[in-house]
């Protein structure tokens, strides 16, 4: 089993990668479905959503404090056609100029010891409950 992980697009996360992967994810409003809202967020971030029987994990705490609603669904996507939306930014600071960049600039499939140093530490949980749902 592989999963799913996800690097933030920008100039801050360019020459990160342990801890800073995470999965596909992003905000619901009060009187939105949170399922709704994660495939609204995985087609805007990503260019697609997959199909079929998504399977609710437990959700867990961010360190700054977020809440993250997570599901997972079986799914064969090539990476390599990730259309990402982007969010402009002033770069370099203090430069006055606007820059635009892709909200995820890297998809990937990783097997579970590849994944758990990559992710950000908080969402390991959500690796680890599914594996356990799985048995794998």
């Amino acid at each position: 089993m592989e999963y799913l992980l996800v690097h933030p697009g920008g100039p801050l996360w360019k020459n990160k990668d342990i801890g800073a992967w995470t999965i596909p994810k992003g905000e619901f409003g009060p009187n939105e479905d949170p399922l709704t809202a994660a495939q609204r967020e995985v087609r805007e971030e990503l260019g697609f959503c997959p199909g079929g029987e998504f399977l609710a994990l437990t959700p867990i705490k961010q360190k700054a404090g977020k809440i993250v609603h997570a599901w997972a669904v079986e799914s064969d996507w090539d990476t390599s056609t990730l259309k990402s939306n982007t969010f402009s930014l002033a770069w370099p600071p203090k430069s006055g100029k606007v820059q635009e960049f892709p909200e995820i600039d890297r998809a990937e499939f990783f097997e579970i010891g590849i994944a758990k140093p990559k992710i950000n530490p908080a969402q390991i949980p959500l690796l680890e409950e599914l594996g356990q749902k799985l048995k794998t």
